[in-house]
């Protein structure tokens, strides 16, 4: 049984089907759902920097995750789920670490998140999060494709 599910969350429709699917689970468990965000400090600390605003550019990944987080988590408790959220702030890391470390730390039974599927010379440019972390953890992990028509 599944009583702790852990959703990596972006702004994808990837992303948005593989919370459906964690809700629907979390509602059959009575499971709670950890809802996380990932943001790169770094991105924008290395380039061009002397004409972009990196400490703005930092401020404003921030608050789209928050905002992101805060919608998610609203719709999750408006089927009556309980949920908790966390921004998780990694500097240059790898997000399939960060995201791994995370689901560890709060003793999560189920990773659900999006994959896009993406193959070829598109895989190799973009690299998978959820590649990355298939290949770091030893919890259940149920991979959500998007609709065909977001591919």
């Amino acid at each position: 049984m599944y009583t702790r599910i852990f959703v990596p969350i972006d702004h994808s429709e990837t992303s948005d089907a593989a919370l459906t699917e964690a809700c629907r689970l979390a509602s059959e468990q009575h499971a709670t759902l950890r809802l996380i965000h990932v943001i790169d400090l770094a991105q924008f600390a290395w380039s061009a920097n002397e004409f972009l605003d990196v400490p703005q550019l930092q401020s404003s990944l921030k608050e789209s995750g928050e905002h992101l987080l805060l919608d998610r988590a609203a719709q999750v408790r408006a089927q009556g789920l309980e949920v908790e959220t966390a921004l998780l702030e990694i500097w240059g890391g790898q997000i399939a670490k960060a995201i791994v470390e995370d689901a560890v730390q709060w003793q999560a039974d189920l990773l659900v998140m999006g994959t896009h599927g993406y193959g070829g010379l598109t895989h190799l440019l973009l690299g998978s999060v959820a590649e990355g972390v298939m290949r770091y953890t030893t919890k259940p992990v149920l991979l959500v494709r998007a609709p065909q028509n977001a591919v």
